[in-house]
Order: C-alpha cells, then structure tokens, then sequence
C-alpha cells in the first residue's frame, strides 16, 4: 500500500512499467481512500528494487509511507497490469 500524492500523477502507469522491466508479475490500482495498492511476485531481490521505486514513484508523487506485507510466492500472474475495480 503506498500513500502520498499518488493518485493523479501516473503513479500506476509508471510502476507498471517499472513491474514489467524488472519482470515482476501482479497488478495495481487505485483505492478510493487515495492509496494506490499493489501486488507483486517475483524473485526477492528485484522485488526489493520494486519497493526502493514506489518509495520514489513517478516525478510528481509525493509518497509519504510504503506498507509492505510479504507471502509465499503461489505464481497467480502471468504478467503485470493496471486494474481498474
């Protein structure tokens, strides 16, 4: 869960692209609260990298907080995508 100014400022947008260059499988979207949620598998070291970029996120987000929660990895993704539910 990342909050900030993350709405608005292409932050699903980026992170995708970022997901899908480090080949991380999951998704994200926007929660009406203002977070945006993700969910990611892939290799823990590159998951790292992932999280050290939704601490950044695009240039106009603000991110004030990162919360992370880590699960065994089960492969329910084929690749990385913007959900919009």
């Amino acid at each position: 869960m990342i909050s900030g100014k993350v709405q608005g400022v292409y932050y699903r947008a980026n992170a995708c692209e970022v997901a899908k260059r480090l080949g991380i499988t999951g998704w994200v979207r926007n929660l009406p609260d203002g977070r945006v949620e993700v969910v990611a598998e892939g290799e823990e070291d590159v998951l790292k990298n992932f999280i050290a970029w939704c601490w950044e996120g695009p240039p106009l987000a603000r991110v004030e907080n990162v919360e992370e929660k880590w699960e065994p990895y089960k492969g329910e993704f084929v690749t990385f995508s913007i959900r919009r539910d």
